[in-house]
């Protein structure tokens, strides 16, 4: 079992203590939804619930570990260096444009709170060719996820589904059957391509040829948006044109994408704590 993160540790033995989360929040100078995470994502990295009740009532399991960690803390504290301010940490990650934009903007102030210690650097690579920054830590990459250099999890799976502007589909639509697209503007992507959808519903159509191209889901979203013609999406990826009434579904089945989201590293990257901290954040933020 992979060692917690010292914060982790010390929100704990700060918890259980004061039985508090406001109170544990004041002394640690964090929020108290920075003590919530930090003491959800320590009971997930040990696999043990470490608090019974609402009045933070340690369990049987709580109580012995309780122990060892004032120990360790213990043993920290008599250490010749305890006491000095320790460093903050540098965690470089590059992520896919509209993953960033869709997924991880939105949530990354969670991040931010819980471990202000950590400074984070976002850096745009591109999906598919997966050019990357090689300085980063953790790579998102989006593909089939055969990665043989390097070491990865699954972050996400998402489903895909036809999209257009209001305005286009009141123009040209409705749609009740996938053949009625058929000579309908379909803009294109190798991100996403139409096969996928296509073999889905029983279309024996060539992928599309002609036509707007676009090399990010982002830009495929806008230019739908904008009354180009008829996108294919990932629904989690655009979420944000969807929930703003920008763009609107043409049918109700989703079909699954063969491509996913991918978080990546380099062996032994994870042995240091504000990686393996923000893999631990990011996954449980995506479940």
């Amino acid at each position: 079992m992979r060692i917690p993160p010292i914060q982790c540790l010390l929100t704990f033995e700060a918890l259980a203590r004061l039985r508090s989360v406001t109170q544990a929040a004041d002394e640690l100078c964090v929020t108290p939804s920075a003590v919530s995470h930090r003491v959800k994502q320590l009971e997930q990295i040990i696999g043990t619930k470490l608090f019974g009740r609402a009045d933070f009532s340690l369990t049987t399991e709580g109580i012995e570990y309780l122990a060892h960690v004032r120990e360790g803390l213990g043993s920290l504290q008599r250490f010749p260096s305890a006491g000095q301010t320790p460093g903050r940490r540098k965690l470089r990650v590059a992520v896919t444009p509209t993953f960033a934009r869709s997924v991880l903007m939105p949530r990354l102030r969670h991040f931010v709170e819980a471990y202000p210690e950590i400074d984070i650097t976002l850096q745009v690579s591109i999906p598919l060719l997966d050019v990357v920054a090689e300085d980063a830590d953790l790579t998102v990459r989006f593909g089939t996820g055969r990665y043989a250099d390097v070491e990865h999890t699954c972050l996400i799976k998402d489903e895909i589904t036809p999209v257009a502007s209001p305005g286009w589909l009141r123009e040209n639509g409705p749609f009740s059957q996938p053949e009625e697209l058929e000579g309908m503007p379909l803009l294109r992507s190798p991100l996403e391509p139409w096969r996928t959808w296509f073999a889905a519903h029983n279309l024996d159509w060539p992928e599309p040829s002609e036509g707007s191209s676009f090399n990010d889901v982002g830009l495929v979203c806008d230019a739908a948006a904008q009354g180009l013609g008829v996108g294919l999406v990932r629904l989690k990826l655009a979420a944000p044109w969807l929930e703003s009434g920008q763009l609107v579904r043409l049918f109700e089945r989703n079909v699954p994408s063969p491509h996913a989201h991918y978080l990546c590293w380099r062996t032994g990257t994870m042995e240091r704590w504000e990686c393996a901290t923000f893999a631990d954040w990011l996954k449980s933020a995506l479940n």
